[in-house]
């Protein structure tokens, strides 16, 4: 089974990306599962949405508890069970916490659940994050420059071993940049 990740950045183009990705997959008749965290079809994702769109500390914890929750309830329902399982938001989840807290989390959460070559980290400035988020229309607790500073600079200390992806481009242009990578992959994993 391929198990692709695509973490980055609010407005990053994770779910854009990961939807192209599908695509490719199922055009080549292939069984894919894709699952955007904090998804809206079960408990956790829907209480760690309502905590992300809170304010405060409570918020933060409860957020941070509910999307772990979220996460791991999609490996134990489709991790090895289609050709290619795609996490949009995956171990990144844990850089909006405190910096020393988020190095335990991740290393932790690293070392028991799946990882694979197929880590992607797509890298938007924080100024570029917050235009493309601007036009949503409901805003979550860390989608501020200041926030989104902080936990772009944390993420990247997170990415050893993961394709960081210039996502400032188009569209087009990053796709292209993650297709050869994933193509090469491929090849190396036939």
């Amino acid at each position: 089974m391929r198990f692709i990740v695509i973490d980055g950045l609010d407005g990053a183009g994770k779910d854009t990306h990961s939807r192209l990705i599908v695509e490719k997959y199922v055009s080549k008749g292939e069984n894919v599962v894709f699952r955007s965290h904090p998804e809206s079809d079960n408990k956790y994702g829907l209480k760690a949405k309502k905590a992300l769109l809170g304010q405060g500390k409570k918020n933060k914890i409860k957020a941070a508890f509910y999307y772990a929750a979220d996460v791991i309830r999609s490996l134990r329902l489709y991790y090895g069970k289609s050709d290619t399982l795609i996490f949009s938001r995956y171990l990144m989840g844990v850089t909006y916490l405190p910096l020393n807290v988020a190095k335990i989390f991740y290393f932790v959460l690293e070392a028991i659940l799946p990882t694979s070559r197929y880590m992607f980290f797509l890298d938007v400035t924080p100024e570029e994050s917050l235009r493309r988020i601007s036009t949503r229309k409901e805003t979550e607790m860390f989608e501020n420059l200041e926030d989104l500073k902080k936990v772009r600079f944390k993420a990247l200390k997170f990415t050893k071993g993961w394709y960081v992806v210039n996502s400032c481009g188009t569209i087009e242009n990053v796709q292209k940049q993650i297709d050869i990578i994933l193509d090469d992959l491929d090849q190396i994993n036939k």
